[in-house]
């Protein structure tokens, strides 16, 4: 999976933790919190009015992470066109976000649509959406 990386820290699942990638043009960036509870991945255009986070995906709840003592390496990439970011977590891609077609997708499927203007088929997982970097 080419991808312009744009954040990588080792972290360890449960402890307070913020990872920002921003896209290679700026203006957009992806967001990875763990907030001691949960994790979750954040779609963010700092332009927008109002609201700047336009989505977020639930990637896990800590207390079901089995190797949560173990560090992880947290990775935030880019598409080569700037406009497609995931999340890597131990190499292994967990969420995807297109702004173009303001779609994220989750291993979770969480949440539901109908949240706001993105994602109006829902964060169901779809291996498709890992061939928007190749």
């Amino acid at each position: 999976m080419p991808i312009h990386v744009a954040a990588i820290r080792q972290i360890f699942v449960g402890q307070p933790t913020i990872v920002e990638g921003t896209a290679p043009r700026g203006r957009i960036s992806a967001v990875f919190e763990d907030d001691g509870d949960t994790g979750y991945f954040y779609a963010v255009d700092h332009e927008a009015r109002g609201q700047t986070i336009q989505d977020a995906v639930h990637i896990y709840n800590v207390q079901s992470v089995t190797d949560r003592a173990q560090p992880a390496t947290v990775k935030i990439g880019w598409s080569g066109d700037g406009r497609k970011a995931v999340l890597l977590i131990n190499e292994h891609p967990h969420a995807v976000f297109d702004f173009d077609a303001q779609q994220g997708w989750c291993r979770s499927g969480y949440p539901p649509p109908g949240v706001g203007p993105w994602s109006q088929q829902g964060h169901e997982w779809n291996e498709s959406c890992v061939t928007l970097f190749l």
